[in-house]
């Protein structure tokens, strides 16, 4: 699976200092964090992969952009550059400014969602499940089987199953469906994509049954990549184009900025129905900041709006998803088992596969990413039952089929030789995985998205890796 890492098309203007740490440093940041990777000080982390979201490094383009920020409160031109951007590329027609993805999340939640409704979805993510949960929503998994598979090789795992979403219409009663929340690529089945043809597939269903489709944009550019390489007739068809045919099977979308667009802050609710456009403004005006502005200050809309551009520009593209490819090709050649095909965003490793035998109550993705970090500096995030989280209903932890550490690859941060030392760390701590006999405990448990701030202890001393 070797794959050749891309020439970068960029060059470096700007530099950052990394701070390397001894072991034992990083052993203490790590007990004063609760071995909870998301509590590190950024200072104490040498490569930092917990996530691509707000971590990119903007062009010059969009540097020089922020100089022409308008911060007028109301009416400001800069929200009229980023409303036409999302237009012209995205193609919806009313777009209320957020401070990020989950600010949309939470419009729409709010404007859509009453209790007792039901909402599919391509597997969840935790802040769009989250709102839906705190809004009386109940969430459906309708994604294809192969994405819980981490060694199924279908090119597109992030289809929907048109026969679990039929069942589940038949079930509740297309009335209670508020909307099918649709993502592209899925984040937590390690960035698989959906094809055009499962998305015409679901808009025929949902049209004939007036439910709407709601479309998490955040990385459907990287998406409209995958189409691109993968499904029959769209070989020719350019980025910017598959992306616009992608949101016109759509009624809606989230947007983050912070991932696609290159942006360090910012997104968007794109919709094309004008009173629930008009919901959304109203609540964004209580939640966010005026709807021509909607908590960015101008100088972000104007980097969101260059970035629009740039993320459909093909050289960008082309080398952001290869430098994934690279990383996965460097652990799947060492024998370290990662979710496959390797998504746009990020490498997920297969947190179960390493670690069978640790119980999954003892959290064996969040234990192997403190071991990670042990061994050298290396940041990752958790996607398993740590943030998958309890079950409303019955309070028990939900143990979803995939327990894996997700390295995100910023966009335009990393060198091959980054990239070469997290391969050569998680190489070394899978080959020294028997040596990890114990997981960890919850010792501080939030009630909502309990991952970002819980804290944790070892079951038993991990051994500190040589």
């Amino acid at each position: 699976m070797s794959v050749p890492h891309p020439v970068e098309p960029w060059r470096i203007k700007m530099v950052e200092p990394l701070r390397p740490t001894t072991r034992a440093e990083r052993g203490d940041a790590l007990r004063a964090a609760g071995y909870n990777i998301s509590l590190l000080r950024s200072e104490d982390v040498l490569i930092d992969l917990y996530t691509d979201s707000g971590t990119n490094a903007m062009s010059d383009r969009q540097w020089s952009a922020l100089l022409a920020g308008d911060e007028a409160y109301a009416g400001a031109r800069s929200f009229y550059r980023l409303r036409d951007a999302v237009r012209a590329y995205y193609g919806y027609e009313h777009v209320i400014p957020v401070h990020q993805g989950r600010g949309a999340e939470n419009l729409l939640s709010r404007c859509l969602i009453r209790p007792g409704d039901h909402v599919p979805g391509n597997m969840y993510f935790t802040t769009t499940r989250a709102h839906q949960e705190l809004n009386g929503g109940t969430f459906h998994d309708v994604i294809r089987d192969e994405a819980h598979d981490p060694s199924c090789e279908h090119p597109f795992k992030g289809d929907v199953d048109i026969a679990k979403l039929e069942r589940l219409i038949a079930d509740v009663g297309a009335d209670r469906i508020p909307y099918l929340s649709l993502a592209a690529t899925v984040n937590m089945a390690g960035g698989q994509p959906i094809s055009m043809a499962g998305l015409a597939a679901v808009r025929d269903l949902t049209r004939r049954h007036g439910i709407p489709v709601i479309l998490d944009a955040a990385r459907a550019v990287e998406n409209a990549w995958f189409i691109k390489q993968r499904e029959p007739g769209w070989g020719d068809r350019t980025i910017a184009d598959i992306l616009r045919a992608m949101c016109d099977l759509t009624d809606g979308a989230t947007m983050s900025a912070k991932k696609d667009s290159y942006a360090n802050i910012g997104g968007w609710l794109g919709v094309r129905d004008p009173e629930l456009a008009e919901r959304a403004r109203e609540l964004v005006v209580l939640y966010e900041g005026l709807h021509t502005y909607g908590g960015m200050a101008g100088r972000d809309m104007e980097a969101v709006a260059r970035g629009i551009a740039e993320s459909v520009e093909e050289p960008n593209i082309r080398a952001r998803v290869g430098q994934v490819a690279y990383l996965g090709g460097r652990l799947a050649d060492a024998g370290v088992p990662i979710v496959r095909p390797v998504g746009g965003h990020a490498v997920c490793v297969d947190a179960a596969a390493i670690l069978p035998h640790l119980p999954r109550a003892e959290f064996p993705a969040q234990t192997l990413a403190a071991v990670l970090y042990l061994d050298s500096g290396v940041r990752a995030a958790e996607r398993g039952a740590v943030s998958a989280g309890r079950d409303p209903a019955t309070g028990r932890d939900r143990f979803p089929r995939l327990e894996l550490v997700r390295l995100t690859v910023p966009r335009r941060v990393y060198t091959q030789s980054h990239l070469d030392l997290v391969a050569d760390s998680m190489i070394r701590v899978h080959e020294h995985r028997t040596e990890i006999t114990a997981g960890l405990a919850f010792t501080h448990e939030p009630s909502t998205l309990r991952f970002f701030q819980a804290r944790f202890t070892p079951t038993a001393e991990i051994p500190l890796l040589t």
